[in-house]
């Protein structure tokens, strides 16, 4: 689906453009008001050509979920998460299941510091792949991935 914008200027905006615009447009402001919340860097030497997002899990279900990825990016964690980085958009027609927790923007708003980098990426790209990701998290989460689900009518 394309939109037309303008009159006469023939500019065409993606449904992906609308709905990266309307993301950013939406971002909530950081508690309190004026201190932006934490973001997870892409360490020096690497470059996030896909934009960064986040995908985290309680810390417990962190070292369950790494064996289980054929390609593992860049990884922080704290006493509370473990946190992939993925490319941006990777939420797209997919819903993480609970307890995990997709952070456009790699932006941390529960957590008070940045995590620290628990595994770096053998690539010059910080990216963990978001399908084996998801696929790892719904298994160690015990949870049925989305696609799998019974449609009811």
């Amino acid at each position: 689906m394309a939109v037309s914008v303008g009159s006469g200027a023939g500019g065409v905006l993606s449904l992906e453009t609308l709905v990266r615009l309307g993301r950013g447009v939406r971002r909530p402001a950081a508690p309190g008001g004026s201190a932006s919340p934490p973001r997870l860097a892409v360490p020096d030497g690497m470059t996030a050509p896909l934009g960064c997002d986040a995908v985290a899990v309680p810390a417990r279900f962190g070292p369950l979920v790494m064996p289980r990825l054929p390609r593992v990016g860049c990884v922080y964690a704290d006493e509370a998460h473990w946190w992939w980085i993925v490319p941006s958009d990777s939420d797209y027609a997919l819903r993480w299941p609970a307890p995990a927790h997709y952070a456009t923007g790699a932006v941390l708003h529960d957590t008070p510091r940045v995590p620290g980098l628990v595994h770096r990426s053998d690539d010059t790209v910080p990216y963990t792949p978001p399908i084996p990701l998801y696929l790892a998290v719904c298994r160690a989460l015990g949870a049925t991935p989305a696609w799998s689900r019974p449609v009811s009518a």
